[in-house]
């Protein structure tokens, strides 16, 4: 088989300056990063917030298989500008339909941000690459969760102990031996999951006249056998 690669789409895309000026604050590009810039005024608010997280694996007849995942939860707090961008990658090589290769990323990001008129720039992208690999199994799967509210929030310790239980099964998941098109299945439920859990902390929020809490889901998924 040729070497084939889907197009990649993007969710609200980032203007590429803003992106540079994320990773250059960062200090890290392709890495798990966040970092808020303060307010000049010496207030302690945060003003603008860069985060970006990057999952790729990559098997070959060398490391048949390959399987990666992360869980990142980012709470910025009270912003004018955040500036999110999630990826995960997953490349299969050389092998063939009775010697394949099974690569699999898998990317969850949870954002929350609040503001009454926060600016918000989100890039939520997966490609999945099979380069003359026949039979081969490779998925891709970016999912970004962004919780915007009018007032300060964060995510209380009972949240946070539901989330860690669908990381756990996320992990298994990644690893797990499940068909390609199984596991799609399986991982669409987690973000379903994880986006009630969301639902469920922001009823809980402050509520403010110019606005309401809000989950918003990007998702993307790319891969071999089946879309």
């Amino acid at each position: 088989m040729s070497s084939h690669r889907k197009a990649r789409s993007r969710t609200n895309p980032i203007s590429q300056r803003a992106l540079r000026l994320g990773l250059l604050a960062a200090g890290v590009a392709g890495v798990a990063t966040a970092v808020p810039a303060q307010a000049a005024t010496g207030t302690g608010v945060s003003h603008a917030a860069f985060a970006s997280d990057h999952v790729f694996s990559h098997a070959d007849r060398a490391h048949h298989t390959q399987a990666r995942d992360a869980f990142t939860v980012r709470q910025f707090g009270q912003v004018n500008a955040t500036a999110v961008r999630n990826q995960a990658n997953a490349v299969s090589a050389g092998c063939s339909a009775d010697d394949h290769c099974r690569s699999v990323a898998l990317s969850f990001q949870i954002v929350t941000v609040a503001g009454e008129h926060t600016h918000l720039n989100a890039v939520n992208l997966s490609d999945a690459a099979n380069k003359k690999c026949t039979g081969c199994q490779t998925l891709a799967g970016a999912y970004q969760f962004v919780v915007s509210t009018p007032t300060a929030f964060s995510l209380d310790s009972a949240t946070r102990r539901r989330l860690d239980d669908i990381h756990h099964r996320l992990d298994a998941l990644t690893r797990s031996t499940l068909p390609a098109a199984e596991l799609r299945t399986r991982v669409d439920g987690l973000a379903a999951e994880v986006t009630q859990v969301l639902d469920n902390a922001v009823a809980h929020a402050p509520k403010a006249p110019a606005g309401k809490p809000a989950v918003t889901l990007h998702r993307h998924l790319d891969g071999w056998p089946g879309h």
